[in-house]
């Protein structure tokens, strides 16, 4: 027999994969708590029970994002058949792959929401925290941030050039988001004494 709090857990899981399903093939305009709920296939009211707002359902989404990048992260950075080059290049491509196949996804995890604007950036920690113990392994701890931070907008960079079908301009010279994260994590190794 299923609790009252394992049903409200499904219910919630329910509702935020179906908000992530409407946001990936509509943007944020067709996120609403009531599409989400018919999506869901739940009562009319349940949505509210579980978010008092939009908002909040977004937020919501967009820290399960980053809670499974992070996941992905930490995966990357214990496993001991990769070296730090290939776990740097593996958190690079993960961040890029979201960017690649859910955009509008990928735009709400770097999005302020105006009713709390640090709520993904807080979302974003341990995310961040991974990735600069790959970054660090790889650098050493003291030039880790900067290293780091430069990776991170560069990998959202290279994401939003794909995203807009720039990369693809013949002026590039048919250069791949693969190929420019190889050539970031080649250079920020060559510059490293741990490499």
């Amino acid at each position: 027999m299923t609790s009252r709090a394992e049903s409200a857990a499904a219910t919630r899981r329910a509702l935020l994969d179906a908000a992530a399903d409407l946001l990936d093939s509509g943007g944020l305009d067709a996120v609403t708590l009531r599409a989400v709920g018919a999506r869901a296939g739940v009562t009319r009211g349940a949505p509210y029970r579980h978010f008092p707002d939009k908002e909040s359902l977004l937020i919501a989404v967009g820290t399960q994002a980053w809670d499974t990048l992070a996941d992905r992260m930490q995966a990357l950075r214990a496993d001991p058949g990769l070296s730090p080059a290939d776990k740097l290049r593996g958190g690079l491509i993960a961040l890029i792959d979201i960017g690649r196949s859910q955009p509008h996804l990928y735009k709400l995890m770097f999005s302020n929401p105006s009713g709390d604007p640090t709520a993904l950036a807080r979302a974003a920690q341990r995310s961040q925290t991974e990735f600069l113990a790959v970054v660090a392994d790889l650098v050493g701890e003291q030039d880790a941030r900067r290293y780091a931070a430069l990776l991170i907008s560069s990998a959202n960079g290279i994401a939003g050039l794909e995203a807009s079908g720039q990369l693809t301009d013949p002026k590039w010279g048919g250069v791949s988001a693969e190929d420019l994260t190889d050539t970031l994590v080649h250079m920020i190794a060559g510059t490293s004494r741990h490499a």
